[in-house]
């Protein structure tokens, strides 16, 4: 089966991510698209990060009834920070017959060199790619870089934290029963 590794704090998910992961799923070969939460990202800063388990609680949330999608916690049992190269061995070997391909926004692939074993990733691994505004879509020497034009949100999972700290609604930011869980839970406050 051919699946896409969508990566992410998803710190929570949003209707961004769910737009670009549908998008990704109706306009190319893949038949799956695993969103897969990182409990700590190393070029993140962690001290807004919510529990791993929240998080991926929301996604899971937030994809509902879509079989197409699967909210994935393969990164919970891995060494901390998580590194896309450690998963992605991981992944390859737990699941041979599968063929997975990386989905990534233009920010991401402009800093790619400087991930973890950047080279076998790029030699191993196809990826797609889909522009943000504001950084150009340069792909790495030898890597199989595909651009996907999904519809662009200028939404930022920083931003709705900050709306929910302020009392401000996020309506159609997150999915309604994303939003409602956090707002039952108290989550960013």
């Amino acid at each position: 089966m051919k699946i896409g590794l969508y990566f992410g704090s998803f710190n929570p998910i949003h209707t961004g991510h769910l737009i670009i992961a549908s998008h990704v799923l109706n306009t190319t070969a893949l038949e799956k698209v695993w969103l897969v939460v990182s409990p700590r990202n190393p070029f993140k800063n962690s001290n807004t990060l919510l529990n791993e388990y929240d998080r991926l609680h929301l996604v899971k949330v937030a994809i509902g009834d879509d079989l197409r999608m699967r909210a994935s916690d393969v990164e919970f049992g891995l060494p901390k920070p998580s590194y896309t190269s450690v998963t992605l061995a991981h992944l390859s070997e737990k699941y041979p017959e599968h063929e997975f391909t990386i989905i990534m926004g233009g920010d991401s692939l402009q800093n790619l060199h400087k991930w973890k074993n950047a080279e076998s990733i790029i030699a191993n691994y196809p990826i797609y790619v889909y522009p943000r505004p504001g950084f150009e879509v340069d792909a790495p020497a030898n890597a199989r870089v595909t651009v996907v034009d999904a519809p662009l949100l200028e939404l930022s999972a920083t931003g709705i934290r900050e709306f929910v700290q302020q009392g401000k609604s996020i309506r159609y930011m997150v999915p309604d029963e994303v939003r409602l869980e956090i707002e039952k839970s108290g989550y960013y406050k």
